[in-house]
């Protein structure tokens, strides 16, 4: 009797054309990559080196008339209760014809809103609004 362990198969997962068939639409999939990678340019574009590339300029403005709470409460010396003023000021008074019209707020004096106008939008002459 012979008690040695039978001999060791491989199975494949696919059979040898399926096998074939794969690697053909692999090879094929990574040729039209490639094409398309050359035919927009390939390596002509040179990469951003972020520690070399210029500061950008951002405005970041806010139309006083139209801003909820948080959103004013991220202007400079502005907190969350001055936000809060500004709203309920705009909400029982009216909205601000000009950037002065905020000194009625309490708590905005001229070098506080002197500090703030690099970051409120331009308000609208009354006439230029259309409406009833």
């Amino acid at each position: 009797m012979d008690n040695h362990p039978p001999p060791f198969r491989r199975f494949a997962l696919l059979r040898r054309a399926d096998q074939v068939c794969v690697a053909a639409l692999v090879l094929a999939s990574v040729g039209t990559i490639a094409f398309y990678w050359l035919w927009h340019g390939g390596q002509r574009e040179q990469w951003i080196e972020i520690d070399r590339a210029p500061p950008a300029d951002i405005t970041f403005q806010i139309d006083v008339n139209r801003a909820d709470w948080p959103e004013l409460a991220l202007l400079p010396g502005v907190g969350e209760s001055l936000a809060r003023r500004i709203v309920d000021a705009r909400e029982r008074d009216g909205f601000f014809s000009n950037h002065e019209d905020l000194r009625r707020v309490k708590g905005i004096g001229p070098r506080t809103l002197d500090r703030l106008r690099p970051y409120l939008q331009p308000i609208p002459r009354a006439e230029t609004i259309a409406g009833p």
